[in-house]
């Protein structure tokens, strides 16, 4: 008996209109809809008249919801998976019904459509020929740390996901490990409040007001500095003895240690852990 296929199924983020020929053909064609939130994905299918029978599949139920859709899978039926918004396996437990599908030699086809990461960075500005997509930073503060100063590295455009209740601190967090780069905020997109909100994180962290709906973090990379050239006293190329210099002459005009390294930092578009360890170690 032939197997089914494994249909991903892209769904809006925001805008209905959003919703692809393809994607209403595919899911009223499938024996069964693999949906995160089955409340919320059948509000979506009786908007376009769909009457495919739903199923949960999310974080707490793909354990024992997983090997059943496999089961209909190799029987020869066809499933469709959506995520509550865009692609599906993107920040979503879809991604282990795919491994699920991929080991069992069960064909996965993707039916591409609406994808916020990818949407806030064409909207951006900044370098879209090469970025990193590291979704939702983790909750606790120490492994968030660590990811940030892993990522602090990277040249390369940075994309985050964040709610609405913890963006301010996260803006926060990734100033200290990141300096003061810029950035831009997308929340509501294709929505009827859409917005983008652009400068550095210290600009967007200081004067954010009440954040509201979810949010697409874009983070320029870290900058080159070899091939940055100086003609100003404002731009020194950041050897280490230069950090100390700059450091040494606010010191001088009186500005607290603390201070002084935030300083340091921006001006050299580095995280103050960077410069608080070159001061450390004279």
């Amino acid at each position: 008996m032939e197997t089914g296929i494994l249909y991903l199924c892209a769904t809006p983020i925001g805008n209905l209109d959003d919703m692809t020929f393809r994607a209403v053909k595919i899911l009223n064609e499938v024996d069964v809809i693999a949906a995160e939130d089955t409340r919320h994905t059948r509000k979506l299918l009786t908007h376009f008249d769909i009457h495919t029978p739903l199923v949960r599949y999310d974080e707490f139920s793909k354990l024992q919801q997983g090997e059943k859709i496999l089961n209909l899978l190799r029987a020869g039926k066809n499933v469709a998976c959506v995520s509550d918004a865009g692609l599906p396996a993107i920040s979503d437990p879809g991604v282990d019904l795919v491994r699920l599908a991929v080991e069992s030699g069960i064909t996965v086809c993707p039916i591409p459509g609406a994808n916020a990461a990818l949407s806030a960075l064409i909207c951006s500005a900044l370098d879209t020929a090469k970025f990193t997509f590291a979704g939702f930073l983790p909750k606790t503060s120490k492994n968030r740390r660590d990811v940030l100063t892993e990522l602090s590295a990277r040249t390369d455009t940075l994309i985050f996901y964040e709610s609405p209740h913890r963006l301010k601190k996260t803006l926060t967090e990734m100033l200290d490990a990141f300096g003061n780069r810029d950035a831009v905020l997308a929340r509501e997109l294709t929505k009827i409040h859409e917005e983008f909100l652009r400068g550095n994180l210290a600009d967007l962290a200081e004067n954010l007001n009440e954040p509201v709906g979810e949010y697409v973090i874009i983070v320029d990379g870290k900058k080159n500095f070899d091939a940055v050239q100086s003609d100003t006293e404002n731009l020194v190329q950041p050897a280490a003895e230069n950090f100390i210099d700059a450091y040494k002459k606010f010191i001088a005009q009186g500005v607290d240690k603390k201070s002084a390294i935030r300083e340091v930092a921006k001006k050299f578009n580095l995280s103050r852990r960077e410069v608080y360890n070159a001061v450390i170690d004279i």
